[in-house]
């Protein structure tokens, strides 16, 4: 079997897409793994580290207004489909895989007029232009939500499929007990915290955490912290970092990114992070008691709905970025550490949203449908 993958730009595109494929890699040993993404994105980072070859394929979004940067936008949407083709003609795919983003719409649109079987993953529940372009092209659709389908339309509803999310095998390969011996914390800290503000960043949740650090988390030796400030905003949260004097507390690490996230999740007594669909189906496989802070930057904001369904059954704590002021994380978080049958019910109520069979319904209808393909080819 050979696999092509994209979907890139952000973590919440390719942690789905290194999902699948990790899964189609241990369902169908001896299989050829590749992916697509773009020069800049966070895929450069992420993909490499998986073992997989990474092909580039330039394309970018518009912006709302007449600039230099649409005009290169649509000559890259005009010459990315044709760069396409030459690459699938090179690697012969038997599937093609998108998970959203800019880069998967000339691949995936090139694959379907060469009639090479093709799937798209939409994990929010609005669903992305990349996959709003594609709908029409694709073979199949994959969805996490019932209002993926409704916004998409009738007309594609044969091609869509509720299936979940994907997720890396790691996340339910590890439990809290084994990713804690691992991670060296067993005997040494009582408690872990967890957070971080996406894969890019984002500047109020770094100002929070390294308040929380400062005077919280320094304070008790007991807890462990470990924040991830995102690419973007590292430098200047590593510069408060040193102002604080907190490189100096053992307990306490800033990194850029968390590559390792399934172990770091599964140890976490409590995880502070954005609420983007693929970080709730994580959270929900391990049953995590969290505190989630929806990104004010996504379409139709996505994010807050999908916060607010899990804060109105008990399941998360959710607070906007604009409520973040005066400590309020600070003195919840600590009430959160002093009460376990707290974080023991939310822990409970949020493993009620988790879909553990989403890896496994993806994977075989994505053999089917190649072997669909194959058929009538």
């Amino acid at each position: 079997m050979r696999v092509l993958v994209t979907g890139g730009g952000t973590g919440g595109h390719v942690n789905p897409a290194l999902a699948i494929a990790g899964n189609i890699r241990d369902n169908c040993p001896g299989s050829t793994i590749a992916f697509v993404g773009t020069s800049h994105g966070i895929e450069n980072k992420l993909v490499p580290k998986e073992g997989y070859k990474l092909y580039h394929v330039e394309v970018q979004g518009f912006k709302r207004k007449l600039t230099p940067y649409n005009i290169k936008s649509a000559w890259l949407a005009f010459t990315s489909p044709m760069k396409a083709k030459k690459l699938l003609r090179e690697f012969k795919p038997d599937l093609v895989i998108g998970t959203g983003g800019y880069v998967s719409w000339p691949l995936l649109k090139a694959a379907a007029g060469m009639k090479i079987p093709t799937a798209v993953h939409e994990s929010n529940a609005i669903p992305g232009v990349a996959v709003r372009m594609l709908a029409r092209y694709v073979d199949r659709i994959y969805v996490n939500f019932d209002a993926t389908a409704d916004a998409l339309g009738e007309a594609y509803a044969p091609k869509i499929k509720k299936v979940g999310n994907p997720i890396k095998s790691e996340f339910s390969s590890l439990d809290y007990a084994s990713a804690r011996r691992r991670l060296g914390i067993d005997g040494k800290y009582k408690y872990f915290i967890l957070s971080c503000g996406g894969s890019m960043g984002a500047e109020k949740i770094n100002d929070e955490m390294l308040a929380l650090m400062r005077d919280y988390t320094s304070k008790h030796p007991e807890i462990l912290h470990i924040h991830a400030t995102g690419a973007i905003e590292y430098e200047a949260a590593r510069a408060k970092f040193e102002e604080y004097g907190l490189s100096k507390y053992e307990n306490i690490q800033l990194l850029e990114y968390i590559y390792d996230m399934p172990l770091k999740m599964s140890a976490a007594d409590i995880v502070v992070n954005r609420a983007g669909a693929m970080t709730l189906s994580e959270l929900a496989l391990l049953g995590k008691c969290c505190i989630l802070i929806p990104s004010p930057h996504v379409t139709d904001n996505h994010q807050y709905k999908n916060a607010k369904v899990l804060a109105d059954a008990g399941a998360a704590l959710l607070f906007e970025e604009k409520e973040l002021s005066g400590g309020i994380l600070t003195d919840e978080i600590s009430r959160l550490i002093a009460d376990g049958s707290r974080r023991k019910q939310m822990s409970e109520n949020i493993r009620k949203f988790a879909l553990p069979d989403a890896n496994r319904a993806i994977y075989d209808d994505l053999m089917l449908l190649a072997g669909q393909k194959k058929r009538r080819g």
